[in-house]
């Protein structure tokens, strides 16, 4: 299938761009998308949270009063979930929230909503995307010649100067094809790709 090619120059559309309809026209799978965005999501998470039982206290060894005759409850340790400074009845954990995603279905994935943002058409390919200094305002002027405020745009190489003037933006975001990922594809209204990163992104999903 034939992707229309815009020049960023002008606007407007120069040509076409040839792609396999493995990538750019494969159903979409919500079921798989889902999956391995939550999984994406759930990496990050630190799991860090953490309290300590009685048994992980400090102290606590010794009886704190004599089993009878003081009037008041029995008490074995100063360091019981109802004493101040015990330790904690149901303590969190450190836990890992990893999920095991093979590389099959993270292809598949990305595929699938590739292939959306295509039929939608919020994918926007153009023959190259770069700015001659790292000025946010010159950054705006490049997605406003393509009528696009809310976007990703991926090249195939890492731009310092395209980094830099999309830093300070909410609604904009710059990525290279290695580091491109499900959660920032599906994170933007619109997605603009150079034609080189297009021919990589194929390369790699293949």
């Amino acid at each position: 299938m034939d992707l229309k090619l815009i020049e960023l120059a002008s606007g407007k559309e120069s040509g076409t761009v040839e792609v396999s309809d493995a990538l750019f026209a494969t159903d979409f799978n919500e079921a798989l998308v889902h999956q391995v965005v939550t999984a994406y999501m759930n990496a990050g998470r630190q799991g860090t949270k953490g309290q300590k039982n009685r048994a992980a206290v400090s102290g606590g060894g010794a009886k704190p009063w004599r089993q009878k005759g003081t009037g008041r409850a029995r008490a074995g340790t100063t360091r019981s979930p109802v004493w101040v400074g015990g330790g904690r009845a149901f303590p969190g954990h450190n836990r890992d929230f990893s999920q095991k995603v093979n590389k099959k279905m993270y292809r598949g994935a990305m595929r699938s909503i590739i292939a959306e943002l295509n039929r939608s058409g919020r994918l926007i390919v153009v023959d190259d995307f770069k700015v001659e200094a790292p000025k946010t305002k010159e950054f705006n002027a490049k997605l406003a010649q393509l009528n696009v405020s809310d976007a990703l745009v991926v090249t195939e190489a890492f731009d310092e100067y395209l980094y830099l003037s999309s830093r300070n933006l909410y609604a904009a975001d710059v990525c290279d094809v290695a580091s491109i990922d499900p959660v920032s594809l599906i994170g933007f209204q619109n997605v603009v790709m150079t034609q080189g990163a297009v021919k990589q992104l194929e390369e790699q999903l293949a």
